[in-house]
């Protein structure tokens, strides 16, 4: 009789054991199946008012090389992607018919100099004409020779001066087109030796060795090696602009990644199609990393910072609202914004450091439904 209510109890206890191991498989796989939703804690830290814009690289400039003479190239140092640097000789044009023009203009300075040193050929029948006009001057005063034919003989030998200075001046008139004419020929002979006006490097060849091209003929493109980078910002956010303030960009290829810079150029007025503002950077680039003429991005202008505030990351906010896990549960929440920069976002109500925020696809999630975390780093 004693043996009945000690294999009750038994039973009693595997019944207890049975239904713990039972709902705790329950809830295991109640958990097990609940959605993962990836969460940022709020935090502490300094709140950021911002001005976002998009960015370009440009070349500081891009050069189209030209030849100001017409001839053939005789050689030629362009090639695609090369690098050049200023005064660097790049092409050389047949100078062959320059050099004999330029030997004949120096044969005809030498005769024109020595006609100037010379002098005119008048010069000795002036002479003449001095030591005529000198003896008859004599004879008028003496009675001997008409006073009338005299003064006609004295206008004569002036009018042989006037030549002969005339003459002169001529001389010395030719010798000076000479010298010019030397001058503008190697000038144009240098010219057919075409260097680098800056650093650079070759983006297109338009002529090679044995072409024959005109004057002011493009013969390649060169893109300089210094870059600029510009933001362009809407009227209402350029109103807050000003030298020297702090920025933070990002391009579109490098991915995530933040580059500190500075405002280094402000310019006053819009771009009349898009009615956009420029303004230049200055980007602390770490080192090895370049950026090509052409790359794209986003910036965020510093205006003003607040410490203390409670900040979260940008995506966490749906309009005025957050979605916040507390106690394994989703609370979609409203919340008032304050100063707002390009990835973090302050909160002045509805939300307390450390509280958890949902901050990717929270269109998959409602309010009251039970999820299990995955908190990622802020």
């Amino acid at each position: 009789m004693s043996k009945a209510p000690s294999s009750l109890g038994k039973w009693s206890v595997r019944l207890v054991l049975l239904v713990a191991l039972v709902g705790g498989g329950a809830y295991a796989v109640s958990y097990l199946t609940r959605p993962v939703a990836q969460v940022v804690a709020a935090s502490r830290g300094k709140a950021v008012r911002s001005v976002p814009g998009t960015v370009e690289v440009k070349a500081e400039f891009d050069v189209i090389l030209k030849s100001e003479v017409g001839g053939r190239v005789k050689t030629s140092e362009l090639i695609i992607g090369k690098p050049v640097y200023k005064n660097d000789v790049l092409v050389v044009i047949d100078s062959g018919d320059i050099e004999l023009e330029i030997e004949r203009i120096r044969n005809e300075l030498t005769a024109a100099k020595k006609r100037v040193e010379v002098g005119s050929t008048l010069r000795a029948g002036e002479l003449n004409e001095r030591d005529t006009l000198d003896n008859l001057e004599r004879q008028t005063k003496a009675g001997a020779y008409p006073a009338a034919e005299f003064e006609k003989a004295r206008r004569n030998y002036q009018q042989t001066v006037q030549k002969r200075e005339l003459d002169e001046v001529n001389l010395k008139l030719a010798l000076e087109n000479w010298e010019n004419s030397l001058r503008a020929k190697e000038r144009e002979m240098a010219k057919m030796t075409i260097i680098a006006p800056t650093d650079g490097v070759v983006t297109a060849v338009l002529a090679r060795v044995g072409d024959l091209i005109g004057s002011n003929a493009p013969i390649a493109n060169l893109i300089s090696v210094g870059r600029t980078i510009e933001a362009k910002l809407s009227e209402d956010n350029f109103a807050a602009i000003k030298m020297g303030q702090r920025a933070s960009v990002r391009f579109l290829t490098f991915g995530n990644d933040q580059y500190p810079a500075t405002i280094s150029k402000v310019l006053p007025s819009a771009d009349v199609t898009t009615q956009r503002y420029s303004v230049y950077l200055d980007v602390a680039l770490p080192e090895g990393r370049v950026v090509m003429p052409g790359l794209t991005g986003e910036v965020s202008i510093i205006i003003s910072e607040r410490a203390n505030a409670v900040i979260i990351p940008r995506r966490a906010l749906v309009g005025d609202y957050v979605y916040v896990v507390a106690g394994g549960q989703v609370e979609l929440r409203k919340v008032e914004k304050g100063y707002d920069s390009l990835n973090y976002l302050e909160i002045v109500s509805g939300l307390d450091a450390g509280d958890a925020v949902i901050v990717e696809k929270q269109d998959r999630y409602r309010s009251g439904e039970r999820v299990r975390t995955e908190v990622l780093e802020n």
